[in-house]
């Protein structure tokens, strides 16, 4: 696929090489269970073989089947950052996060479209589903995934490994701006579209769609343990797609605190 950036830009696989050294291990422990997840219109359903194969199948709306790669990182006490590739669908990949205590699901697709159908806006657009694990709703507990503005005024310092370090700054409730302190990307900065959402307390979903190389990104926040797990979906200067990990110590910068009435959109 076509990736043009501008110029003195870094392409992506310039910034993703060494992103994943403060990542949290990958996790075996949902290998051998079945887990059905009842997102809105289908339902999908994984099944691990083995740390990094699984099977997975959709009924419904979608549908579609395959063996694949997959990881699972437990993010926190029973809630696993599910991250998956699909042969079949070569340009997406999907993020699931579970927390097999509360039943809460939480499921993001990235997909890379081309400049004519993006549009103007980042060639990287996002799906979220909220859903349940199981066939029962009523055995749920916990807070129900949603759209937060929680992060809205929040700075953090992202730190991925010794030679990558991003400050963030959530800006409203569909942009965040960002810019390097530490890495290739030293001195660069840009704000892009953004989205959050609350999966618990101290537990957040943070994305990002670049405007200027297509790049997405999916993270959750588990700010009890300053700890921030993701991924990136993008293409490298080649034009290739790459789905890469990433993984950071987090801290908490500062809050900015608005004025009633003069809070952004």
């Amino acid at each position: 696929m076509s990736n043009q950036r501008p110029a003195g830009w870094k392409n992506y696989d310039d910034f993703a090489d060494g992103i994943a050294s403060n990542r949290l291990p990958a996790s075996a422990a949902l290998v051998g269970k079945t887990l059905r997840l009842n997102l809105p219109a289908f339902v999908l359903t994984l099944s691990p073989s083995d740390p990094h194969r699984l099977s997975w199948s959709e009924q419904g709306q979608h549908h579609g089947h395959g063996e694949d790669w997959y990881e699972a990182i437990e993010v926190a006490p029973d809630t696993f950052f599910i991250d998956i590739t699909q042969a079949s669908r070569p340009q997406e990949a999907l993020t699931v996060i579970v927390n097999t205590r509360t039943l809460r699901v939480l499921a993001i697709r990235c997909q890379i479209i081309s400049t004519e159908a993006a549009g103007g806006e980042p060639r990287v657009p996002q799906d979220f589903w909220v859903g349940t694990l199981g066939d029962d709703p009523s055995a749920t507990t916990g807070p129900v995934p949603a759209p937060t503005r929680d992060l809205i005024g929040l700075r953090t310092w992202q730190t991925y490994s010794p030679s990558h370090t991003y400050e963030h700054t959530y800006l409203s409730s569909s942009r965040y701006a960002w810019q390097c302190l530490v890495g290739v990307q030293r001195g660069h900065g840009d704000v892009d579209l953004a989205s959050y959402y609350k999966f618990d307390e101290n537990q957040y979903i943070f994305t990002f769609r670049e405007f200027k190389i297509p790049v997405a990104s999916v993270f959750f926040f588990n700010f009890a343990a300053g700890r921030s797990t993701g991924k990136f979906l993008g293409l490298t200067g080649a034009g290739e797609i790459a789905n890469n990990p990433a993984g950071a110590f987090m801290r908490k910068a500062s809050m900015t605190f608005y004025a009633q009435g003069e809070e952004p959109v």
